[in-house]
């Protein structure tokens, strides 16, 4: 098959998903380095953009380089630090309270946010991926957003591919807590909102012109790169992909792994 003929000769950036479409758990997809690789052998610009909270971007880097990912740490964009640019600038020195990992917490002190468990005192509740999610910390949670308290998530996933199949991820706990409290979810901050289009964009210098998209989930994902006008390509390497109010996302390709990108 000529150069010609390959998805990856088409496009002149590329915007990666990470869990799932890259790597799974603590796995890496098989082919997901060479096809990375190669594309960025070719002179092609790169990004690595993850919803999941649980590690740092520097974590991350370490993780990518350590399965032989040829990139750099300022390719790396996860829902955490777009979240924090937002509470620097509005909610400098408030009390809030996380369901979500200690990594996570510790980023949103370092954003100079104070965390507390007292909902009386609590200014702002952040939801995201937890493994050590309890009724505690949602009755904390619920007992601060009915006095008051803002209600953001740092992503909105359902699930998260892990490498056994899925866990809960922020998505149950946010409709927990929504009927717990009959207040619902008003921003989120990871793949599909506004703040991370932005913040992809600007890694682009806003230029988007021959960008392709490739994610495991339609409703994030793909429903991301159709807002942002780009064209997309889902892989069947993370989450198992349901139609229910996602009949009209529809993906620029279909392909089974990044592989395809170069091996098609």
């Amino acid at each position: 098959m000529s150069d010609q003929n390959l998805i990856y000769q088409k496009y002149n950036s590329f915007i990666f998903d990470l869990d799932g479409t890259i790597y799974r758990g603590e796995h890496l997809i098989e082919n997901a380095d060479k096809t990375v690789n190669t594309i960025k052998q070719s002179g092609k610009k790169t990004i690595f953009v993850s919803n999941k909270t649980t590690e740092t971007i520097n974590d991350y880097f370490k993780l990518m380089t350590a399965f032989g990912l040829n990139i750099s740490e300022d390719e790396i964009i996860n829902s955490t630090l777009v979240l924090k640019k937002y509470l620097a600038n509005n909610f400098l020195g408030k009390e809030f309270f996380a369901i979500g990992e200690q990594k996570f917490v510790d980023e949103i002190v370092d954003s100079r946010l104070k965390y507390s468990t007292n909902p009386d005192n609590i200014k702002l509740v952040l939801v995201t991926l937890d493994r050590t999610f309890n009724y505690e910390k949602l009755e904390i949670a619920a007992r601060a957003i009915e006095n008051g308290a803002s209600f953001f998530a740092a992503n909105i996933d359902d699930t998260c591919p892990v490498d056994n199949g899925e866990v809960l991820d922020a998505g149950s706990t946010i409709s927990a807590l929504e009927k717990r409290t009959h207040r619902k979810l008003e921003m989120h901050f990871g793949k599909p909102s506004d703040f991370m289009i932005k913040e992809i964009s600007d890694r682009f210098n806003g230029n988007l012109s021959k960008t392709l998209l490739i994610g495991d989930r339609i409703e994030t994902d793909i429903k991301m790169g159709i807002t942002m006008g780009i064209d997309t390509a889902l892989v069947k390497t993370g989450v198992k992909h349901f139609t229910n109010g996602n009949e009209n996302i529809t993906p620029t390709y279909h392909i089974k792994s990044v592989f395809d990108l170069i091996n098609r």
